[in-house]
């Protein structure tokens, strides 16, 4: 196996579509690397540019310290997955999987014990003399990759792997897939446009958005430590809670007005983030994840300033929690970045936005227990956990940070 490193790349189409902008980025070996982001944000380009099936405009990709900017892509010693299979219908499935190492012209006794190997790793040692039609879709996939595995090559390519299974054999998928990448320790750059899956799978999650790369960490901290607003409005299901509010003085402390209604912030997160002084008497962007947002009725009101009052819209019961659906007067968060978002998952929310901002009115999304009495209509009190709010700079749209 081997890294992975992209250096200042850039594609450029011949109608002049820009594609990828300046992608600087490495991925360790062994790493299993997810590139997420919606529909036309490069992640695919980025992809195949690796497997050398799109040429490269501008920078560099090195493989194992390799440049290979020019080299075939047969050459490159990378195997890819794709979305469709790409099956030999009328091959079985050891043939199947045979297949790049008989072109290679790999002994018969090699070929032998490396597809029984990689048979074993992914629970197809019963299935090797079906052929395709005769397997699940799940089965088909997992032959697919191990096509890829039995090469051994320097990094697997995984492009949307799973779109076409159902939603069951999906979450299944995801964890074969994460399980089998570990027992081989391969190189893995694994493309999607399903937030939940890169949260679940990758080391690391790369975010790109019109062909830049917003940002790339960690899942827990992507999540958590969003750099901008089309990272913390992308990243989370339900999304974040995005509004607009004004940073005040309440005498040594600082406040958040919220339409009408004022949250005290909490000293530890001033003394977390001292750069939001400056903010004092400007607008910013608040979020705040759905977890933070609790039914007031059940956890108490402390009087502390972080109760927000409005009015529920509906409720969703999902069996161990409820999704309480609650709107507030106050003014949504409508830039480019989040009615992007939006819009690439659900068209009539972005309008949605669209109206809400008209009529100065945000819906919050809370996660709320079981126990929880709110119904739609209700009035509502929501205890807001002010210590996890984000604060993003309205005008740059970057994450209020700390000095």
């Amino acid at each position: 196996m081997a890294t992975v490193s992209f250096e200042r790349v850039g594609k450029v189409y011949r109608d002049g579509t820009r594609a990828l902008v300046d992608f600087d980025l490495e991925v360790g070996d062994g790493e299993f690397m997810v590139f997420v982001g919606p529909s036309g944000c490069g992640k695919t380009t980025a992809l195949r540019m690796v497997a050398g099936l799109e040429d490269i405009s501008e920078g560099e990709i090195k493989l194992g310290g390799v440049v290979v900017n020019g080299l075939h892509p047969r050459k490159r010693d990378v195997a890819m997955v794709f979305q469709n299979y790409a099956l030999y219908p009328h091959m079985t499935v050891y043939k199947n999987i045979a297949f790049a190492l008989r072109v290679r012209k790999t002994p018969d006794a090699e070929i032998r014990e490396r597809v029984e190997t990689t048979a074993k790793i992914l629970g197809l040692s019963s299935e090797l003399g079906r052929k395709p039609a005769q397997l699940s879709g799940g089965q088909r996939q997992r032959v697919a990759m191990g096509r890829a595995i039995v090469r051994n090559p320097q990094a697997f390519l995984m492009d949307e792997p799973l779109s076409n299974l159902d939603a069951k054999l999906r979450v299944q998928m995801r964890a074969e897939i994460a399980r089998i990448q570990r027992e081989v320790g391969a190189t893995t750059i694994y493309v999607t446009h399903d937030q939940v899956e890169a949260m679940t799978m990758g080391d690391r999650v790369a975010v790109l958005r019109k062909g830049a790369l917003q940002q790339c960490d960690e899942p827990q901290r992507l999540y958590e430590q969003p750099v901008n607003l089309f990272v913390a409005s992308f990243i989370g299901s339900p999304a974040m809670n995005l509004v607009q509010a004004r940073v005040e003085s309440a005498g040594e402390r600082l406040a958040c007005t919220i339409g009408s209604q004022q949250l005290q912030l909490p000293d530890a997160l001033v003394a977390r983030l001292p750069s939001l002084r400056g903010f004092v008497g400007r607008a910013v962007a608040v979020g705040v994840r759905p977890e933070h947002l609790l039914d007031a009725t059940i956890a108490g009101d402390r009087g502390d300033g972080s109760v927000l009052r409005g009015r529920v819209v509906t409720t969703e019961l999902l069996g161990s929690e409820v999704l309480a659906h609650i709107e507030v007067e106050a003014e949504p968060v409508v830039t480019e970045e989040v009615l992007e978002v939006a819009g690439d998952t659900d068209r009539a929310l972005a309008e949605d936005l669209r109206s809400e901002a008209r009529e100065r009115r945000t819906t919050f999304v809370c996660r709320f227990p079981i126990e929880t009495a709110v119904r739609p209509g209700d009035d509502a009190r929501v205890a807001v956990a002010t210590d996890k709010l984000h604060f993003f700079d309205l005008q740059t749209e970057t994450a209020v940070r700390g000095g």
